[in-house]
């Protein structure tokens, strides 16, 4: 198992990262305001007007830490990694396993199931928390529907079917996504899902928590050999990490849902924070981005069982922990990839 290891989030505008010996260096008007051990990040991830020094791109590369650049507004722009590790026949085989039809549909269907299982547990526990201030029926007839479409994936005909399984289980989740927010229900509306641009501060701060996750996600892809940019839920497209939007999909209620409710129900973000850019949409200011980012981090460090290991997992190493399953299934070692289920 790997080392659970932190990511740097470089967002306050004019740093420079730069290489100095076995560490990475970030100043600021030529100040030095940060230097950690190399050994001790596992990924960076840049947003806005952030430079690094071509020594450092070489340096992360040799050491498999992953840089990312986002916009200002955590819009993903491009990522410098090393090469890619493990061997070829696995890489192999997972492009073969993706051009098989019937293994595509059965990894997809495995994949939707774990993100509809975690699904209802956000809707169930709002349920059981907050009854008596959200419309209770509404939620309960929704976490119905869902369970409905968790027993109709084994008779989807192909994987067409269940993605389209998967589009009227979000339709439904995202239909009653308000009521699970409890505090601060007038500044914080959610109608609809929104992105490119996300149009209200909700989207703005999901649209930005499944980019972090989202480069986690690859981040653990790499580190186990397999191709991010070829999934079996998401149909190839250039450009797109498509195995990473696959893997997400099971912690975008679990962990970035969460995150982003507990953030305004706990007034931890405010609507002050937010502002609207030119092109129309919602963005975050820096005080409230560095709060998402302290967060989204201090979730990492918490356990949680993981149901096939057995054991207990820190949240930062479930994404090594189930792209090494889903390796372990495409070379044959298991019968079947494992989703993650959160309890």
């Amino acid at each position: 198992m790997r080392k659970l290891l932190n990511t740097l989030y470089v967002s306050s505008q004019g740093s420079y990262l730069r290489k100095e010996g076995e560490t990475v260096v970030v100043e600021r008007e030529r100040e030095k305001v940060l230097q950690l051990p190399a050994h001790t990040i596992g990924g960076i991830v840049c947003f806005g007007d952030v430079l690094c020094s071509p020594f450092l791109l070489g340096f992360c590369a040799e050491k498999g830490i992953g840089i990312s650049f986002l916009s200002e507004h955590g819009r993903f722009l491009a990522s410098v990694r090393g090469p890619v590790s493990g061997n070829v026949l696995l890489r192999r085989q997972q492009y073969r396993l993706a051009d098989d039809m019937g293994a595509t549909k059965a990894i997809a269907e495995h994949i939707v199931a774990g993100k509809l299982a975690n699904t209802r547990v956000v809707m169930n526990r709002a349920l059981r928390d907050h009854a008596e201030r959200i419309d209770a029926e509404a939620v309960r007839r929704a976490s119905a529907s869902i369970d409905r479409i968790i027993d109709d994936l084994p008779r989807a005909a192909d994987a067409d079917s269940v993605r389209g399984l998967e589009g009227m289980a979000a339709a439904e989740y995202f239909a009653v996504f308000n009521n699970f927010i409890v505090d601060q229900k007038d500044a914080f509306v959610f109608t609809d899902r929104n992105r490119r641009p996300p149009l209200d501060p909700v989207n703005s701060l999901l649209s930005f928590v499944y980019t972090l996750l989202a480069h986690d996600m690859r981040s653990a892809i790499e580190t186990v050999g397999l191709d991010p940019a070829v999934g079996f839920l998401h149909r190839d497209r250039p450009g797109r990490p498509g195995l990473a939007l696959d893997l997400m999909e099971e912690f975008r209620p679990s962990i970035a849902d969460r995150l982003v409710l507990s953030l305004i129900n706990r007034r931890q973000v405010d609507a002050r924070g937010f502002k609207r850019a030119e092109n129309g949409a919602i963005v975050m200011d820096d005080t409230t981005r560095k709060a998402v980012l302290v967060e989204y981090q201090n979730r990492k460090q918490d356990e949680v069982s993981h149901t096939y290991l057995d054991e207990k997992v820190p949240v930062g190493l479930l994404f090594f922990v189930q792209a090494n399953l889903m390796a372990r299934f495409i070379r044959g070692d298991i019968d079947g990839y494992p989703p993650f289920f959160w309890r």
